[in-house]
C-alpha cells in the first residue's frame, strides 16, 4: 500500500500558486497539480534502491468541489489512480486518499505545504525499528520542480534515494 502511494505521489507533480490565482481557500493550493508535465528521475544505490533512471510524462486532470479538490493522474497515458486532497484547518495539513482505478483504496496520506516546499512524510515500522520518509518538492518556479525522495532514522539526517526535475508541459 505505502509503495503505491508513494510511486503515485511522486510522480504527482506540483508548483506554487500563481499570481493570477484569486481563490485564498487553502485547497485552492492544489489546482497546481492540473496539466501535464514530464518528469526526469535519478534513483540513487543506496542499500535499498539501485541506480537507475526514469522519464515519464503525468497529466493530472483536477477539480475542485467545496472543501474537496480531485486529480485523476495519468502516467503515460493511462489512468493510474483518483487523489482526493482535503485540507485540515485545524492542522494546518493537507491529506491524500488514494483510489486504484479498482475501487480500492491504495494509500493515504499527509502533504505539508510552507512557502514554495510541499513535503508529503510518512513512517514505516519493522522490527520495531521506525524509519522515516518524506518526499520534498521544491518549487524553483510555477512550473519547475527540484524533487527528492529522503529516508532517515532520526528526521534529523537525511539519505536522498532519488532526486529529479519535473517540468510542466504548457
Amino acid at each position: 500500500m505505502k509503495n503505491a502511494f508513494l510511486l503515485l505521489s511522486t510522480a504527482l507533480l506540483a508548483t506554487a500558486i500563481s499570481s493570477a490565482e484569486t481563490d485564498s481557500a487553502p485547497i485552492a493550493k492544489i489546482a497546481a497539480y492540473a496539466g501535464t508535465w514530464k518528469s526526469e528521475i535519478e534513483h540513487l544505490a543506496t542499500s535499498s534502491s539501485k541506480a537507475s533512471k526514469e522519464t515519464s510524462t503525468v497529466r493530472n486532470d483536477c477539480w475542485r468541489s467545496s472543501g474537496f479538490y480531485a486529480c485523476n493522474q495519468f502516467v503515460e497515458g493511462e489512468s493510474k489512480a483518483l487523489i482526493v486532497y482535503t485540507y485540515d484547518a485545524t492542522s494546518g495539513a493537507y491529506h491524500t486518499n488514494v483510489v486504484a482505478p479498482d475501487g480500492s483504496s491504495a494509500g493515504s496520506g499527509k502533504l505539508l505545504i510552507t512557502g514554495n516546499t510541499w513535503i508529503y512524510p510518512w513512517e514505516e515500522t519493522e522490527n520495531g525499528k521506525t524509519t522515516y520518509y518524506r518526499v520534498v518538492n521544491v518549487f524553483t518556479a510555477p512550473d519547475t520542480i527540484q524533487y527528492s525522495r529522503e529516508s532517515s532514522p532520526d528526521k534529523v539526517t537525511w539519505t536522498a534515494s532519488a532526486k529529479g526535475l519535473e517540468k510542466k508541459q504548457h
